[in-house]
C-alpha cells in the first residue's frame, strides 16, 4: 500500500487530455452556434460563449479541488452525498423555477443550477459504496431491492419535476449491475420485448398482431409439446401479451403526455410534422447532411448562422459539428467520446478497490447513455428527450456535474494501489 506524495501522482493524464479536448471543441461549437457579428469578443458575458468560458474556468477549479481532496473521502461520504442530492431534488419541487415545462432548476439572478445533473454522480457513489460492502450478493432479493430503492428515489423525484429525459439516464446503471454479476438476462430480454410489442401495437392492427402472437406460440407448442406444462405456460403468455396489446391504447392516450405521443408518432412515421414537433429534428438532419464530408467550415454553417435549429447550443449542439465539421469532424468527435469511455472501462478494470471499479463503470454507463441518446436525437433515430451532450452542450450544471463525475474517478484511480 502506497501513500500519494502529491496530488498529481498516478493521475491518468490520457483521460484528462481527452476531457480538455472535448470541452475546448465543445466551446468552439457553442461559439459557432451563438455567433454574433456585433459581439465577437469571446469574453462578452451577454453571449452564451462568454458565459461558457466562466463555466469552463470554474469547472477546471472544481476538477483541481477534487484532485486535492483525499480519495478516501468519496467512499466515506458516499451515502451523505447521496442523501444531500435527494434533499436538493425535493427542495427544487418547492422552491425551483419552471423552465420549458420542468420544475428542475434553482435560479438566483442569471445563475441556474439543476440538481438532477448532480444526482447522477451522487447515485453512482452510493451504488458503488453499497455493492462494494461486505456480504453483498446481487443474486439475493434484498440486494436487488436495495439497489431498486437507491435508483428509484432520485428517479421518482426527477419524474415529479417533469424531467423524463434526466430520469431515463438512471436506467444506465443496469449496465453496472450486469458487470457486477446480475443474473437474469430474461429480465433484459423481457424489457426489450415489451418495448418492441408496444411499438408494434401502434403500427399494426391489434387483432392482426394478436393473431401473429397466437401463431408464434402455436409453433412453439408444436416444437416443444413434449415438455411438461408447456401448454399452461404458453396460455399464460398468450393471455398476458394479448392483454398488454389491448392496453396499449390506454397507456398511449391516457398516460403519455401530448408531446411524448407526438414524438413517438413522428419517430414511427405516423405523423409528419416538419414545422411542429418534428421541426427540431428535421432541421438538425438538414444541418448535419449539408455538412458533407469535410463540412462548411468554422462559422460558415448556414443552418447554424440563421438559427434554424432551436436549442442548438444545448440539446442539438451536435448538428453544429455535423454542418461545420462534416462527416470527418463528426467521426473525430465521436471517436473522442468512444476513446474516453473505452479508457474509463480499461481503467476501471485495473482497480484493486471494488468501490473504484463499480464507480468507474457508473461513469462509463452515464456518459454512454448521454452520448448515444443525444447524438441519436440529432440524427432522428431516437425520440427527443432533452438531455445534454457531455462537455459540449451549453450550461454550467451539466458541465460541472460531468466534470465532478469524471474527476472523482480520476482521483479514485490515483489511489488504485490502495483499497478504499
Amino acid at each position: 500500500m502506497r501513500e500519494q506524495k502529491h496530488i498529481f501522482q498516478n493521475i491518468d493524464w490520457l483521460m484528462i487530455i481527452i476531457y480538455l479536448l472535448l470541452i475546448f471543441i465543445g466551446w468552439l461549437n457553442i461559439y459557432a452556434s451563438c455567433y454574433n457579428e456585433e459581439r465577437k469578443n469571446i469574453l462578452d458575458m451577454s453571449q452564451k460563449y462568454g458565459k461558457e468560458i466562466v463555466w469552463i474556468g470554474s469547472a477546471l477549479l472544481i476538477a483541481l479541488a477534487i484532485l486535492i481532496i483525499d480519495g478516501k473521502f468519496y467512499s466515506a461520504f458516499a451515502y451523505f452525498i447521496y442523501v444531500m442530492s435527494i434533499l436538493f431534488l425535493i427542495s427544487v419541487l418547492f422552491f425551483g423555477n419552471k423552465t420549458s415545462g420542468s420544475q428542475s432548476w434553482f435560479q438566483v439572478g442569471e445563475f441556474k443550477l439543476q440538481p438532477a445533473e448532480f444526482a447522477k454522480f451522487a447515485t453512482s457513489l452510493a451504488i458503488a459504496r453499497y455493492l462494494s460492502s461486505f456480504d453483498i450478493k446481487l443474486k439475493e432479493i434484498k440486494t436487488k431491492l436495495m439497489l431498486g430503492i437507491l435508483l428509484g428515489i432520485p428517479l421518482i423525484f426527477i419524474i415529479l419535476q417533469n424531467d423524463t429525459g434526466s430520469a431515463l439516464v438512471f436506467l444506465a446503471f443496469f449496465l453496472v449491475f450486469y458487470r457486477e454479476g446480475l443474473t437474469g438476462n430474461l429480465v433484459l430480454i423481457l424489457g426489450l420485448l415489451i418495448i418492441t410489442l408496444f411499438l408494434m401495437t401502434l403500427l399494426i392492427d391489434k387483432f392482426i398482431l394478436s393473431s401473429i402472437i397466437a401463431c408464434l406460440l402455436l409453433i412453439i407448442y408444436l416444437l416443444f409439446r413434449k415438455a411438461k406444462r408447456i401448454i399452461l405456460y404458453l396460455s399464460v403468455v398468450l393471455i398476458l401479451t394479448v392483454g398488454f396489446v389491448f392496453s396499449v391504447d390506454y397507456i398511449f392516450n391516457d398516460i403519455l403526455k401530448p408531446h411524448q405521443k407526438d414524438r413517438i408518432n413522428v419517430l414511427l412515421g405516423k405523423k409528419v410534422d416538419p414545422k411542429g414537433i418534428g421541426y427540431n429534428v428535421n432541421q438538425s438532419k438538414i444541418a448535419i447532411g449539408s455538412g458533407g464530408f469535410l463540412g462548411k467550415g468554422f462559422l460558415q454553417g448556414t443552418q447554424t448562422k440563421f438559427d434554424f435549429v432551436p436549442e442548438q447550443s444545448t440539446d442539438f449542439i451536435f448538428c453544429t459539428v455535423g454542418e461545420e465539421w462534416g462527416f470527418l469532424g463528426s467521426i473525430f468527435v465521436i471517436g473522442l467520446f468512444l476513446g474516453l469511455i473505452v479508457r474509463i472501462v480499461f481503467v476501471a478494470e485495473r482497480q484493486r478497490s471494488a468501490f473504484s471499479r463499480i464507480y468507474g463503470y457508473g461513469v462509463a454507463a452515464i456518459l454512454f447513455f448521454h452520448i448515444v441518446v443525444n447524438i441519436g436525437m440529432t440524427i432522428g433515430i431516437i425520440p427527443v428527450i432533452g438531455i445534454p451532450l457531455p462537455f459540449f452542450s451549453y450550461g454550467g450544471s451539466s458541465l460541472w456535474a460531468f466534470t465532478i463525475l469524471l474527476f472523482i474517478f480520476i482521483k479514485l484511480d490515483a489511489y488504485r494501489l490502495m483499497l478504499l
